[in-house]
């Protein structure tokens, strides 16, 4: 076996949490996938803290062939973190990214790659025919993908598909926190990157359960959230603390009206005489506080982007990523 050389053409990068189950079948289906194409690659296996024995398979696995790379996390970070630090590693031009539950189809690596050399930035995978759960994961998704494309403008069937092509140079226009993975497609189109979609294949997951459910809902609108500021309002972040003060100023004009009525309300004379009833002034206040404290940070983020502050900080090292281990 040739040595691996410095800049292979292709690097794959598999976040595993707790898949000891899947592992070996997973590196014999993308070995072999990986091998039956032209170009060069490399495969990076990101363990994300796994608590069971995946990193000592991963040990086993890597050994003897230079091509596969295992690399562990100093704790669990979550699939964003291990995306980030398999980036920041891959050495490949061209990055795929997949689950390693083995729903994935490593086949459909080089269709992605082959697309991607047609001239565009971005492949994402999407599972037309997905062989997920009806209630809990099918409807969850297709909500999502909607309320994505209605707020940010681009046009996703499936951005939850883990099965994506990135050329290299892209993924260095960002640098992913939170759950931020899911959106990496649309941040990069915001970054100028030409995006299609692919039809991929999808499989029954066969050991273990989904690492996500209903309960991440909350989390995925309050990371929406986030995407619709840094894409849309990102050089004019006063507009986007304008309109979320712009509901504050309204509940204060109402409650104001019905602080102003209760008080000049006949009918509530006897109450006047003891003191008027703090709910509603102290609702107007509070309201009012709030949406002058909006203003006020409208303000103060368009100070920053005009004087241009963009501190460095190292976004992997303020969660822990920089105890990682590669063998």
């Amino acid at each position: 076996m040739s040595d691996l050389p410095n800049k292979p053409k292709l690097s794959v990068v598999i976040p595993l949490y707790e898949e000891e189950d899947s592992i070996r079948l997973l590196a014999k289906e993308l070995i072999q996938a990986l091998e039956e194409q032209p170009r060069t690659w490399e495969a990076l296996f990101i363990d994300d803290g796994s608590g069971d024995t995946t990193f000592e398979l991963l040990q086993t696995l890597v050994t003897g062939d230079p091509r596969l790379r295992a690399i562990r996390l100093g704790g669990n970070f979550g699939q964003t973190a291990a995306l980030q630090a398999g980036f920041s590693l891959a050495r490949g031009q061209v990055v795929v990214t997949m689950d390693g539950d083995l729903q994935n189809d490593p086949r459909d690596i080089q269709r992605l790659v082959d697309k991607l050399d047609e001239g565009f930035d971005v492949v994402s995978g999407w599972r037309r025919h997905r062989k997920d759960r009806l209630v809990s994961r099918k409807i969850p998704s297709w909500c999502a993908n909607w309320l994505l494309s209605r707020v940010t403008g681009v046009r996703l069937h499936d951005s939850g598909c883990a099965l994506k092509a990135y050329r290299k140079s892209a993924l260095d226009r960002i640098e992913l926190y939170s759950d931020m993975h899911r959106f990496i497609p649309t941040l990069l189109v915001h970054r100028g990157a030409n995006l299609i979609e692919l039809e991929v294949n999808h499989r029954p997951r066969r050991f273990g359960s989904s690492k996500y459910g209903l309960s991440r809902i909350w989390k995925v609108l309050l990371d929406l959230s986030t995407l619709v500021m840094i894409t849309r309002f990102f050089n004019r972040p006063g507009q986007w603390f304008g309109l979320l003060s712009l509901p504050l100023l309204i509940f204060a004009l109402l409650t104001l009206g019905g602080s102003v009525y209760q008080y000049l309300s006949p009918s509530d004379a006897a109450a006047n005489t003891q003191g008027l009833p703090i709910v509603l002034p102290g609702a107007t206040f509070l309201l009012a506080f709030a949406f002058v404290h909006s203003i006020l940070m409208a303000i103060v983020s368009e100070l920053i982007v005009f004087l241009g502050d963009d501190p460095e900080s190292d976004l992997l090292a303020g969660r822990g990523l920089s105890r990682v281990e590669e063998l």
